[in-house]
Order: C-alpha cells, then structure tokens, then sequence
C-alpha cells in the first residue's frame, strides 16, 4: 500500500515538473518569436535603407515619373510630349537616351544664318571696260545678280575722349570798372565713376564680360591692353564694386520695394562658395545663393538674388523684409515663424517625396502631382482671368 503511495506521489512530481518545464519553454519560444519578429522588422527597415542609399549613389538622378500603367494600357496624356517632362527642383540624370526624330524638310536659304535686323552692306562690281569689242558701243547694264553673301566683323575700338570746359568772358563789361566781370565757363558731365577713365561703354562691356561671357578679370586685363587700355585686375575689380554699389545697388532696392509689395512669393536656396569669406571659414565651407521670385499673375516677374554665409532665418528675413503674404518653399525649418508670412510647401519637393517613396500611395501622389503640373502648363499662356 505504501509502495502504491509513493509511486503516485513520484508521478505527481514528474507531472508538476514536466508543466513547469512546458510552461518555461513557451514562455522562451514567446520570447523568441518577438525577439525575431523584431529581428526581421529591423532587417526590412535595414534593407529599405540600403535601398535608398543605393538608388541615391548609383540610381538615376531624374524626377521623370518611372510607374508605366498595367497590362499595356495607355497613359490618358501620352499624346501630350509636355506631359511626361518633369518638374526641375535638382539635377537631371545624365543617362544617354536614343530616339529618332523626323522634322519636315525646308528649303533653308543661305541667308538664314543672318538676323533679320542686321545691317547689309551692298558692294557692286561692274566691268572694268564698258565698251563693246564690237562695235567700241557703250554698252548698257541690263540685268545684276547676287553671287554671294559673306559675314564681316567690325573690331571694337578704343577712344580716347577729353572733356574740355571752355570759359568765356565779356570783353565789354571787363572794361567798364563799374561793372561786375561776366564769366561763363562749359560744364562737363560727371563721369560714371568719379576720378576714373573708366566710361559707361567700357563699364558695360567689363561686366558683360565677367559675368554673361564668365571672363575672368585677370583675363580681360590682356585684352584690355590690346585695345590700348593699360590695367590690372585689382582696378578692374574696383570698377565692378562701384558700379554695384552707385548705379546698381539702387535699382535692386527698388525691384525689392516692389517685390516685397506682391502677396505671393516663391522663396528658395541652393549651395554656393565664396573664396574670400568674411567669417574666415575656408573657400570650401558652404555658402548659400538665396532667390526669392514674384509671380506672373501680379504683373512682370521680379527675380532677386542674395548670397549668404549661411542658411539661417535672419537671412530669409532680411531678404523679405516687409512683405506680407504666403511664401512658397521647400518645408525648410528656416521657413517659419516670421511674422504676417504665411508660408505654402512647393508641389515639385512634394512630388519628390512621393518619388521617393516607390510605393502604391507614392505612385498615386506622383500621377496627381503630373496632372497638377500638366494642368499648369496647358494654361500657362493663358491671364490669370482666364485661369480662373
């Protein structure tokens, strides 16, 4: 009897032992099963990353819209070229892409290569005996042909002008010693930068040069001397300063006045360097071009321009000092929080978003952000009464 006791009880354990030993073992493959749940969710969010550094270093750089409709079926705006043109907010891919295309044939003329407004100059040739072999008849013209067309180049020169001031005097009242001397003397204008031999003509050409050609100073000294101007570039760049900041540096202020008057205003930065920075940052250190830009439904765009050494509100602030309206821009931070401005995102960086996403909602928010932007340019010759 005793012997059946203890052998109940022994199984008792065994049984209580084995549960226990169950339990503990779920309660590790739970623990498990997390672990590598969370395991696997880190390894997708790793994978994606990779993904996307891997589509940013190696992937193409453009925004053009990569979802092609399924089964074949046909964009609804295919047969619009301008539809599938991206909105350029950055650098466009530089992938080579082939493709033939058919233009109509005209008979181009050679005198296609001339401006229409361009100055002709005729030089007829007649023969150099006009008598008849014949008869020693004077002979008559009766007909003349154009045999060719050639272009000429007329060089620059340079003058030197002296401003002379005559000074004339009265010889009658000179005599008279009751009377006050009369004098009259011609005045000169004053040039465009004071005690300078620099004229508008020559000013006018040095900072088209420098900066629609991109002819660096130190350049144009060379061809300067070959004019007959002897100068360095220090003198040069002395020029360009004093003409921005007497003959320019007002008709920016004004185009601000006048743009800081609009109520809508699109706001953007990019990247620049300054060699010689003021902060004593090396060359290298990031610089900002800021731009601010009027739109075209309140009258003639305005487009300013302001480089920075950095990228903070106070710039932005200073750029739009006294405006009041929205502001339309990227989303960057700097953006905000100024007063009377409300500020608007931009769509093109919200497409970029979207393509960035590469998912089914990244590809609905791209197909709405195209028909936006095709929207925009089937009315964009179009007055913003008519848009209406």
């Amino acid at each position: 009897m005793n012997d059946l006791e203890n052998t109940s009880t022994t199984t008792d354990k065994v049984v209580q032992l084995l549960e226990e030993q169950l339990t503990y073992l779920k309660q590790q493959n739970g623990d498990l099963s997390q672990q590598n749940n969370d395991l696997l969710t880190r390894i997708e969010a790793l994978t994606e990353q990779v993904r996307q550094l891997t589509k940013a270093l190696y992937g193409s750089k453009s925004e053009k819209s990569k979802y092609q409709a399924p089964d074949g079926q046909g964009s609804l705006f295919e047969d619009d070229p301008s539809f599938s043109e991206s909105e350029q907010t950055e650098e466009q891919s530089t992938e080579t892409v082939r493709y033939t295309v058919t233009r109509k044939k005209t008979n181009k003329k050679r005198n296609d290569s001339f401006r229409d407004d361009m100055e002709v100059e005729e030089i007829h040739h007649h023969p150099a005996n006009m008598i008849c072999d014949c008869c020693l008849g004077e002979m008559v013209e009766f007909s003349s042909k154009m045999v060719r067309e050639e272009a000429k180049f007329i060089p620059a020169t340079m003058k030197r002008v002296q401003h002379i001031e005559h000074v004339y005097e009265c010889k009658t009242c000179k005599k008279d010693a009751t009377q006050k001397a009369q004098i009259k003397r011609g005045k000169a204008p004053q040039g465009a930068i004071q005690q300078s031999i620099a004229a508008p003509t020559v000013l006018a050409k040095l900072i088209y040069d420098k900066f629609v050609q991109y002819l660096p100073l130190y350049r144009q000294v060379k061809e300067w001397e070959r004019y007959g101007l002897n100068t360095n570039d220090k003198n040069l760049s002395n020029w360009v300063i004093r003409v921005a900041e007497d003959w320019l540096q007002p008709l920016y202020d004004l185009m601000k006045q006048l743009l800081t008057a609009k109520s809508v205003l699109h706001v953007d930065e990019t990247y620049a360097q300054i060699l010689n920075r003021s902060d004593g940052k090396p060359g290298q250190s990031n610089a900002y071009n800021w731009v601010c830009r009027s739109v075209l439904s309140e009258g003639p765009v305005i487009v300013l321009f302001k480089i920075a050494l950095s990228r903070g509100r106070a710039v932005l602030a200073n750029l739009i000092a006294g405006f009041k309206g929205t502001v339309i821009c990227d989303g960057y931070s700097a953006y905000g929080q100024l007063p009377e401005i409300e500020f608007a995102n931009c769509w093109a960086h919200v497409r970029r978003y979207w393509l960035k996403a590469d998912s089914k909602n990244g590809q609905i928010g791209v197909e709405y952000c195209d028909r936006l932007f095709h929207i925009e340019r089937k009315i964009k010759h179009l007055s913003p009464e008519e848009r209406m």
